[in-house]
Parts: C-alpha cells; sequence; structure tokens
C-alpha cells in the first residue's frame, strides 16, 4: 500500500508541474522580452537651442614706467666765505667807529665778532629756506586684473517628434537631424 501511495504522489506532482509549466514559461518568457529585448528607432529633431554658460577670465598684467621725483639731500660742504666776508666788514666799521686807538681795536674786534654771527645766521637761514633737492628716476611698477568674458556651449535644448508627438530632452552634444530613441511595448492587462 505504501508503494501505491508514493506512486500516486509521484504521478499527482508530475501532472501538477506539467499543466503548470507552459503558463510559468509563458510569464518568463514575456518578462525577458520587455526587461533585455529593448528597441530602437529614430525620431526626427525639431528644435536644437545651445544652453551657454559665461566663463570669467582674470588675467594678471604687470606694467611699469618711470617716475622722477625730488628727494632733499644735505651738502655737507658749507662755505666759510660768508663768515670770513661779515668778520672782515664788521672789522672795518667797527675801526671806522672807534675814535682814539683803543677804541679802534676794540671797535675792530667787536665788529669782526658781530659781522661773523650775522654772516654765519644769515648762511643757516639761507640754506634752511632753500633744501637742495636731487631729481631721482626710479621704476615704479604695478599688477592689474584684465577680466575677459567667454560664452562657452554646456548643452543642448533638443525637441523631436516620434509618431506625431513632440518630446524634449537636454543633451550634452549636438544631435543633428535624427535622434536615436529606444521604445518598449507593455502589454496592458
Amino acid at each position: 500500500m505504501q508503494k501505491s501511495l508514493i506512486s500516486t504522489l509521484i504521478i499527482t506532482s508530475l501532472a501538477a508541474v506539467t499543466l503548470t509549466a507552459p503558463a510559468f514559461a509563458d510569464h518568463q518568457y514575456s518578462k525577458h522580452y520587455t526587461n533585455n529585448q529593448a528597441k530602437t528607432d529614430f525620431a526626427n529633431v525639431t528644435e536644437v537651442e545651445p544652453l551657454y554658460k559665461t566663463i570669467t577670465h582674470r588675467i594678471p598684467e604687470r606694467s611699469c614706467w618711470n617716475e622722477t621725483r625730488y628727494q632733499p639731500y644735505s651738502n655737507s660742504y658749507r662755505s666759510h666765505t660768508p663768515t670770513v666776508l661779515g668778520t672782515l666788514i664788521g672789522g672795518a666799521l667797527g675801526n671806522e667807529v672807534g675814535h682814539n686807538k683803543t677804541n679802534k681795536k676794540v671797535g675792530t674786534v667787536v665788529g669782526a665778532v658781530l659781522g661773523a654771527s650775522v654772516a654765519r645766521d644769515w648762511q643757516h637761514n639761507a640754506g634752511s629756506n632753500n633744501q637742495r633737492t636731487r631729481a631721482v628716476t626710479e621704476e615704479v611698477c604695478e599688477v592689474n586684473e584684465r577680466v575677459e568674458y567667454e560664452e562657452r556651449i554646456v548643452g543642448y535644448n533638443v525637441s523631436y517628434r516620434y509618431q506625431g508627438q513632440t518630446y524634449q530632452t537636454q543633451m550634452d552634444h549636438h544631435p543633428g537631424k535624427k535622434l536615436k530613441v529606444a521604445v518598449s511595448v507593455t502589454p496592458v492587462y
């Protein structure tokens, strides 16, 4: 009895697999076809509009020129001529002012000292009011930026027509007159 029960179970199982196998096989086949068997066709391109982006270039430029400026300088050489002349003139005047021999000697000495002092003050004031300068030429440079703008195409807005319908997409290259499109067919249940 056990043998007949086992035989019945095996026959029933084989029959069930045989009856459901075609339906299961069709389901596998249709799923395989729709996922891996994509079809392609060509659509007519109706409009292509480039997309631009502005690129900024900053270019450093160095420019140099010569500039003259006046620089004060000190003259270490000082002439003693004004002091000597002041002493002589002062001495001569002091000698003329004195009436006797002793007064003339004192007047000459006092006149010489006063003349030397006046000449020294005059030379000092003349030197401080009229500072001496000399022209110095030196190169001066600066760096400025020149800005340039460039319009660069970064993509395209593409309009295309397939089977009476109009579609749009963006692409990174110009498609030409025809655009390859993927076509899929899906059953309606």
